[in-house]
């Protein structure tokens, strides 16, 4: 397998990292993950502008442009025999002294990761899958904004949770926060509708701004379903008409059951909703653009 590093295409045998990287010590790193359409990234500008605005706060030197990334990343793809990608983007802060620093990281390194698509059945967006309210809290984020860093272990829990509990297979679990506010799935953001209004988590719950879910407020708007972002119960998304999830990979994933110990409760009479529909439409619609 082929990776690159700090711009290069090597073995991943070579990408090595070093014990003092501080992205290893103390999870200071940032990292992006999308995928490509016609072996082009999609909404890449957008990712490149959320891990650039993460490594100035903290304090990472990062400059990559979306024409050095793209290119690269062609490299990447073809030295694996890809033609389309998974992909992940990673800025880990570089070596540095053992021990918290007060300054700047001048030295970082950037990884490119990639593999294949995973396979997603038809199946998945005509007849959706369940959504697990799971017990483990969201943590709170890194700074005033989560940041999509590398420390991931409150994920990694909430996926060991997921896998103990009695959920379908394939399943999401879906975070609360301490206070009980609906937050984000293990890998997605949520989004719901009810009676001809979109509603999402609002950032201040401490989710991720995710590239996808800003995109689909966009499309929401522009095909004239008002949308509201606000803090949520888990019983206000058991009266809802509709609910999907979103990130970069799946896009837009419809959710026909909610679920937890004390039950389950389909969304929609099990259907998914048209709603719904329409904006996945529209999603892949602009997808098509870059083939």
């Amino acid at each position: 397998m082929k990776v690159g590093r700090d711009g290069q295409v090597v073995e991943a045998g070579e990408a090595v990292i070093s014990v003092f990287d501080h992205g290893f010590l103390y999870g200071m790193g940032l990292f992006e993950t999308f995928r490509t359409y016609g072996g082009r990234p999609y909404l890449l500008e957008r990712h490149l502008e959320r891990l650039a605005a993460g490594c100035a706060e903290l304090g990472i030197r990062f400059g990559w442009t979306a024409t050095q990334v793209e290119e690269w990343l062609a490299e990447v793809l073809a030295a694996n025999g890809l033609a389309e990608g998974y992909v992940r983007l990673t800025v880990t802060a570089g070596e540095a002294d053992l021990g918290l620093p007060a300054g700047d990281y001048d030295s970082p390194h950037v990884l490119l990761l990639v593999k294949p698509l995973p396979e997603l059945p038809p199946s998945l967006y005509e007849q959706g899958k369940q959504l697990w309210r799971l017990a483990l809290p969201r943590n709170t984020p890194e700074g005033e904004q989560r940041l999509k860093s590398l420390h991931y272990m409150n994920n990694i829990l909430a996926k060991r949770e997921l896998s103990a509990s009695g959920a379908a297979p394939g399943a999401e679990g879906m975070m609360l926060t301490r206070d009980g506010w609906l937050a984000e799935g293990i890998v997605s953001n949520l989004f719901f509708c009810r009676e001809g209004q979109l509603y999402t988590p609002s950032l201040d719950t401490g989710i991720l701004p995710g590239v996808t879910r800003a995109r689909v407020l966009a499309l929401a708007t522009t095909l004239g379903l008002p949308t509201e972002e606000g803090k949520y119960t888990w019983a206000e998304l058991l009266a809802a008409d509709e609910v999907f999830l979103t990130n970069s990979i799946q896009e837009l994933v419809p959710v026909t059951s909610l679920a937890d110990p004390d039950g389950v409760v389909e969304v929609g009479g099990g259907r998914v909703g048209a709603w719904t529909q329409r904006l996945l439409a529209a999603y892949r619609a602009e997808t098509e653009e870059i083939r």
